[in-house]
């Protein structure tokens, strides 16, 4: 709900200021081996030439595979109307995995020559595309990442294209502005499996949030939040908490799944100039 860049290089610069966003996740506690992953995503516009750009880097820890991921994004924003934007985006990156290479064979005579015998690593070129449609109260996005299923050979991954559609909606409640119901979606797919998350956020008085998400086949996440927009009404902070409750199987051997969100924007406002006009005849 909080991070659209990262799978959709279109977004960036569509919020119209300048923001840092950082996610940590550790999921399925309880297991050894069980994955953490940290996102930092950096954004702002370049109104200039109604363009974004923006910078992701992930950090991912599954036992013995660990990935980094960089990702360089730029968008184009047309001018839809008087308050809406369509944005055309593209990313360059790079995805670099390693494995540790503490394997433990439950048959000590098997011998299988696609796992290394110590540790290695590879690194690759990344890609992806995508558009995102936004509006005062809805946007929309369509995004693939991996786009050149870049084999890394010599630790037999490959990566494989992913396809993304991401909706939502602002809806002040009785028209009233204090009150606002915030549903979301995140379709996500492979062509081989889809998984959907569905949420949707209670927000207060544009600061405390609460909702819930589910993700099909997997979790209920429910959420809570806060932001504090400064005096200046230029800057605005966010931090965010999820809890994931376990619907799956691994609900019998796992404690769930955490995340924090934290995030700060801001607008570079140009300073008032005061201009003096001198007339020949009044001085």
């Amino acid at each position: 709900m909080f991070d659209r860049l990262s799978v959709n290089p279109a977004v960036a610069g569509s919020a119209g200021s300048i923001c840092a966003t950082a996610l940590l996740r550790q999921q399925w506690t309880g297991f050894d081996g069980a994955p953490k992953t940290g996102l930092i995503n950096l954004q702002g516009p370049l109104t200039k030439i109604n363009s974004g750009i923006g910078l992701s880097v992930y950090f991912d820890k599954l036992g013995q595979e660990s990935s980094t991921i960089a990702r360089l994004h730029y968008a184009y924003h047309f001018k839809v109307g008087s308050q809406s934007t369509l944005s055309a985006g593209v990313y360059l990156g790079m995805t670099s995995r390693g494995l540790e290479g503490k394997w433990i064979a439950i048959d000590p005579v098997a011998n299988d020559n696609s796992i290394s015998a110590g540790s290695s690593s590879a690194t690759g070129f990344d890609a992806g595309a995508g558009v995102y449609y936004k509006s005062p109260n809805l946007w929309l996005g369509v995004s693939s990442t991996q786009l050149p299923e870049t084999d890394l050979k010599s630790v037999n991954i490959q990566n494989v294209r992913h396809y993304y559609v991401q909706a939502g909606y602002n809806w002040a409640l009785g028209g009233n502005k204090k009150y606002t119901l915030q549903p979301g979606l995140l379709l996500k797919s492979d062509a081989t499996s889809t998984q959907i998350d569905i949420g949707a956020l209670f927000l207060y008085d544009e600061t405390v949030w609460v909702g819930a998400s589910y993700r099909t086949e997997d979790a209920i996440a429910p959420m809570i939040g806060y932001q504090y927009k400064f005096p200046k009404g230029d800057s605005m902070l966010r931090i965010g908490y999820s809890y994931d409750v376990t619907t799956s199987d691994l609900k019998n051997y796992s404690s769930g799944s955490h995340e924090i969100m934290l995030n700060y924007c801001f607008m570079i406002v140009k300073p008032v100039v005061n201009e003096i006009y001198h007339h020949p005849r009044f001085l």
